[in-house]
């Protein structure tokens, strides 16, 4: 279950001796075709690491013939050094694979104003591509892992077609995409305008609705390679209805594995005039330091709830507006329901419905409580 689950895929995932532990620290993907559609999506911060800058030139095309990822180095802020390092592994990738330079994407992930070892990354490159194999996506899994602790991988089969992923991801989770490394691989035959709408759609409603920390990242990249391996054309409207399961499941994978979390929070907001509202209301209670505080102390205090949402400018009428914790309606119309003492939030599970009554519209958002381990992980580890 990974990038390699797809007919016509290879990867990789081998220690090049940019992680001083010693572990696994470059992934190699590669699409055997018969087929190189690809699509991208890139991080929404104006900060953009070298490797973004790359691969959004290599993207421009819509043809992909593979994808190399390190951890252990953002490479960003990292001067025209950094680019030449960018350049210089996807001329490794190339020379190893025989294809072009300018169809392989690349991705990194780590310190940030600090230069790769790029000796030992293009020697790394020429080691992953001797361990190509089609069962090699779950070590390509773990080694674009920082601060993860366990490898992100998921994958959906319909009728003769397989999508499969990857992930990496535990910390600056905010919309942009997240601090995140994504590579989807599907045998379907779509073309690569297709896959771009397919795939714009898809992160809309999974990673985008990440919202752990409110940091964003200078490094995420979400790729969509497809080899046509299978030879079936599916219906665009199915695929992307696989993809967006397979972003949702990888975005909550990285939600679970949140630097420093007790829980996960699943925002649910109802009823509100239009989706860009909800998911407004939603994410100022994602950012709500004082709320997701309270969660950490198994708090349910839902006056931190109508306080976020009433700095937001979604119409809704605060004194209308239901609060529901793990199936306990505390707040109704804007006065106090249920007694908060019966609201459990001993699980790591923790749902929140607010219900503005003012539309149709839904969104959910998920986030994590805001914990000592948050802080104390964020104070030691560089990023």
């Amino acid at each position: 279950m990974s990038v390699t689950s797809p007919a016509g895929f290879e990867a990789a995932g081998v220690a090049a001796g940019i992680k001083a532990s010693g572990d696994l620290d470059l992934a190699l993907v590669v699409n055997r075709g018969p087929r190189q559609d690809a699509a991208v999506v890139f991080t929404g911060n104006r900060a953009q690491a070298n490797p973004i800058l790359w691969s959004k030139q290599v993207a421009a095309d819509g043809q992909v013939a593979a994808v190399v990822l390190n951890s252990g180095g953002a490479n960003c802020f990292t001067g025209a050094e950094g680019f030449q390092t960018t350049h210089a592994t996807a001329e490794a990738v190339a020379m190893a694979l025989d294809v072009s330079a300018g169809d392989v994407l690349v991705c990194s992930t780590g310190l940030i104003g600090e230069q790769l070892p790029r000796e030992r990354l293009v020697a790394g490159v020429a080691t992953a591509a001797a361990a190509l194999s089609v069962d090699g996506g779950l070590d390509a899994a773990r080694a674009i892992m920082t601060t993860d602790t366990v490898p992100k991988t998921s994958a959906r089969s319909r009728d003769g077609w397989t999508i499969g992923g990857i992930a990496k991801g535990a910390g600056m989770l905010a919309p942009g995409l997240a601090t995140m490394l994504v590579v989807i691989t599907t045998d379907a035959e779509l073309e690569s305008g297709e896959l771009d709408a397919a795939l714009r759609a898809a992160t809309r409603v999974s990673f985008d609705r990440l919202d752990s920390d409110g940091c964003m990242s200078t490094n995420d990249q979400v790729s969509l390679l497809a080899s046509g391996a299978s030879g079936i054309r599916p219906d665009p409207e199915l695929f992307t209805e696989a993809l967006t399961e397979v972003c949702t499941d990888l975005a909550v994978q990285l939600q679970a594995d949140a630097e420093g979390a007790s829980h996960d929070i699943a925002i649910l907001v109802e009823h509100a005039e239009t989706e860009d509202d909800a998911v407004e209301v939603g994410r100022s209670v994602a950012r709500n330091n004082l709320f997701k505080a309270a969660v950490f102390g198994n708090d349910p205090n839902w006056g931190r709830v109508l306080a976020a949402i009433g700095t937001t400018s979604a119409p809704f009428d605060p004194y209308a507006v239901d609060v529901t914790m793990n199936g306990v309606r505390v707040c109704s119309n804007g006065a106090p329901d249920r007694p908060r003492d019966e609201v459990d939030l001993t699980p790591r599970a923790v749902s929140l419905v607010i219900d503005l009554k003012a539309g149709d519209a839904s969104a959910m958002i998920w986030t994590n409580d805001l914990t000592h381990d948050y802080v104390h992980e964020n104070s030691a580890y560089a990023s």
